[in-house]
């Protein structure tokens, strides 16, 4: 892969920490929870190993464009094709108290707009810029011993 020009970039942010989305539907750069955390993503210095969280169209060769809704951070990426139309819409939340669900999230939505349009996810942490390793865990749901009545 590339480096993106940094003009192909939009910010998405909490107020504690921010996230650079590319007009390719990748989160380049992260550092969470905190501004001065280390990075989850940092693909914008490292290519290869900075790690990445992107959404994109299947097919290639989309175009894409950046948008904010109107007087906010929520930040949509949209992709046209002949086939159709997709939209990835990222934001950080807000005015969530520190105990309340959803404080420091980042929230990541792929829908179709119009027609048909398949997405892949690629979802590659590299913590504290890529110095730790990531090794991937799977994990198996507990299971009731009794039906729930």
């Amino acid at each position: 892969m590339t480096y993106q020009p940094l003009q192909d970039y939009g910010i998405i942010g909490d107020m504690h920490s921010a996230a650079l989305v590319g007009t390719d539907g990748s989160i380049d750069w992260l550092c969470f929870p905190h501004f001065d955390s280390p990075s989850v993503f940092a693909t914008i210095l490292d290519d290869e190993k900075g790690g990445r969280f992107k959404i994109a169209p299947a097919a290639q060769g989309a175009a894409r464009k950046q948008l904010y809704w109107p007087d906010t951070n929520v930040l949509i990426t949209r992709f046209f094709s002949p086939d159709g139309v997709g939209e990835i819409i990222d934001y950080m939340p807000v005015g969530i108290p520190e105990n309340g669900h959803g404080y420091h999230q980042v929230i990541r939505r792929a829908r179709v707009v119009r027609g048909e349009m398949g997405f892949r996810m690629e979802c590659s942490p590299a913590f504290d810029y890529a110095l730790n390793s990531t090794k991937p865990r799977s994990r198996t749901k507990a299971r009731a011993s009794a039906p729930l009545a």
